[in-house]
Formats: C-alpha cells, sequence, structure tokens
C-alpha cells in the first residue's frame, strides 16, 4: 500500500511539473475545452512563475499565521494568560468570520493593490486552526507528567521546551498543515487584486469564456494542494518520530 502512495505521489508531482515547464505539450489534452479557436494553453504568463509566487505567497502567510497563533496559544494556557482566552479566541475568528473577499476588501484601501492585501487576508484566515490546535495540545500534556517534570526541578519555562511543546507538536503541526492547505486555494483570491498567482489563469478564463485555462488553473492549484498535504504529513511524521528518539 506504501509503495503504491509512493508511486501515485511522484507521477503526481512528475505530471505537475512537466505541465508547468513545458505546457505546450499538454495542448491537445485542453483542445477540446476551448471554443473558436482559442488558445488551448494560458499565454498570457508563464505558469510555473504564478504557481511558484502562489505558493510562496501561501508559505510567508502561513509562518506570519504560525507564529502568531502559537504564541497566543501559549500565552491563553498560562495561568497568567487564561484571562485573555476570550479576546484571542475572538481576534482569531475574525478571520474565519469574514471570507478572504471582505477582508481585501479593507486591506487593499490601508496597504494598497498587490501582495499586501492578499497576505493579510491569508494571515488571517490561516490563524484559528493553528490556534486551537495549541491549545487543545497543550491542554491535553498529562498531569502526571507535568508533576514529574516540575518535581525534577524544571522551571515553567524549561518545562515549556522541554515538555509541553514536544508532546503537543503532532496537533499544533497538523493545525498548520490544515492551515497551510486551506491557503493554497484560497491564495487564488489575490489576483483579483493583481497580486501574482494561479487566480490570474481562472480569472482569464473567466473574462474570455476558456474553460481551458480554468481548468489549467484549478488543476494545478489542486494538485499543488494535495502534494504539499502529503510532504506536511511526511514532515510531521520525521518530527515528532525525532522527538521522541529525543
Amino acid at each position: 500500500m506504501r509503495s503504491l502512495a509512493n508511486v501515485l505521489r511522484a507521477a503526481a508531482l512528475a505530471a505537475l511539473l512537466a505541465f508547468l515547464l513545458t505546457p505546450q505539450r499538454f495542448a491537445r489534452l485542453f483542445v477540446p475545452f476551448t471554443q473558436y479557436g482559442a488558445p488551448p494553453i494560458y499565454d498570457q504568463g508563464n505558469l510555473l512563475t504564478l504557481a511558484l509566487a502562489q505558493l510562496g505567497t501561501v508559505l510567508v502567510a502561513a509562518a506570519a499565521s504560525s507564529l502568531v497563533a502559537v504564541s497566543l496559544g501559549i500565552l491563553v494556557t498560562r495561568p497568567g494568560g487564561a484571562e485573555f482566552l476570550p479576546l484571542s479566541r475572538t481576534l482569531v475568528n475574525i478571520g474565519q468570520t469574514f471570507p478572504p473577499v471582505a477582508v481585501l476588501a479593507v486591506a487593499v484601501p490601508l496597504v494598497g493593490f498587490g501582495l499586501r492585501p492578499t497576505l493579510i487576508a491569508l494571515f488571517a484566515y490561516g490563524l484559528l486552526p493553528i490556534f486551537e490546535n495549541t491549545i487543545v495540545g497543550l491542554r491535553t500534556v498529562p498531569a502526571a507528567v507535568l508533576e514529574a517534570a516540575s518535581g525534577m526541578g524544571m522551571s515553567a519555562r524549561q518545562r515549556l521546551q522541554s515538555v509541553e511543546l514536544p508532546l503537543a507538536m503532532p496537533l499544533i503541526l497538523e493545525g498548520i498543515r490544515l492551515s497551510l492547505v486551506i491557503n493554497v486555494g484560497t491564495a487564488t483570491i489575490g489576483s483579483t487584486v493583481a497580486a501574482k498567482g494561479l487566480g490570474e489563469v481562472i480569472i482569464a478564463g473567466l473574462l474570455s469564456n476558456n474553460t481551458a485555462f480554468i481548468l489549467q488553473g484549478g488543476l494545478v492549484t489542486g494538485l499543488m494542494a494535495v502534494l504539499l498535504y502529503d510532504a506536511l504529513v511526511g514532515l510531521e511524521r520525521r518530527i515528532c518520530a525525532r522527538a521522541r528518539i529525543e
């Protein structure tokens, strides 16, 4: 079963790279989805550049979301920060309460068009799963383990770094993985405010009634999300296995 999964993973990655590097070789596959002699392959920009730009935007936003959400999760699970839990939860819920398009509409007048409003929208949208998973992970550390750490003379900071965070890491990484994968698709809306990404391909297809462009943008985005999810699952297993060994 694992060997089959590896074969499928390698095939998906190879197909994605082949299409992004030499898209014209796949033109025949998309001709049936065009009309009136429209181009079957997106020709208003480089697909590889757009895909990398979108992935970069997602990774930057995820790094910022992870830093803030994990820090808040740690704060509200400490005795001195528990009173900030309702406020923190309200703040991180804003990204999920308001759709990313609405966040973009608010951000554009403040920071202008381009990458920055997209980063703000993805940052806000990615906070909730990481924050909640951090809280659950830290709160489910067995009390006996914490008592043993205190009995060994560990300070509160040492206990957090050496005991609580390693044990909570699987749930924290799961939240980060979920946030990343969701935002790979969400990032396509950035093209509505002139941010580089595969949304350009989809929008071009919608404007010109070219289904081939829409399929290309959607398929590449979907494959990126699946491969990223798979890669993060593998990374999560390695990190957790290493933490157990240490």
